[in-house]
């Protein structure tokens, strides 16, 4: 899922809110679960994805049935082949990443959990994740759902998101305060 994707918006919690229920209801929590991951790659993968689904110039009909075929190759359940045509018909199909991180957030809170957004500059070993969940969970009191991201332009360490919070030991980081401050001398 892309990280520009901050606030989803009060429309989006609503959409999730609503399949979030309908979920509960139908038992099909981890189906769902995995539809949506798929879902939010494809759209984080795709910037054509992307685009079709916020232009302006592209019908709601043609987004909705562009989605929906691209649910049934994805092979998603009904539940969410019917949310995604539905947000698509609605004019929202732009909203559709911010609405799976909303469900995201719906189902941590349920789940006593928060999920965090780690980024490195390489990919991380289970020992370290292990580490990273452990001292979170120890400073926020809680357990973490931990979502991890490669972003080789860090250099080196990590970054961690946390809802509006974000802490930042990232190599690129520290040099760019390094030349902050050499400039300054």
């Amino acid at each position: 899922m892309s990280d520009t994707i901050a606030i989803p918006s009060e429309a989006a919690r609503r959409y999730a809110g609503a399949l979030l229920k309908l979920v509960e209801d139908a038992k099909s929590l981890k189906s769902t679960e995995k539809d949506l991951k798929t879902l939010a790659g494809l759209f984080a993968k795709s910037d054509d994805l992307m685009g079709m689904a916020t232009s302006p110039v592209v019908s709601d009909a043609d987004k909705a049935k562009t989605l929906l075929a691209l649910a049934k190759k994805a092979k998603f359940g009904k539940l969410v082949s019917n949310f995604v045509g539905t947000v698509a018909s609605n004019g929202r199909a732009g909203e559709l990443p911010s609405m799976v991180i909303a469900f995201d957030h719906m189902l941590a809170a349920r789940r006593g959990t928060q999920n965090a957004l780690v980024t490195s500059a390489t990919k991380l070993t289970t020992t370290q994740i292990n580490a990273i969940k452990a001292s979170l969970k120890k400073s926020l009191g809680h357990a973490v759902v931990l979502d991890t991201r490669i972003d080789p332009d860090l250099l080196g360490g990590f970054a961690v998101k946390i809802g509006s919070k974000y802490f930042d030991a990232s190599l690129k980081t520290k040099l760019d305060g390094l030349k902050l401050a050499l400039k300054e001398a």
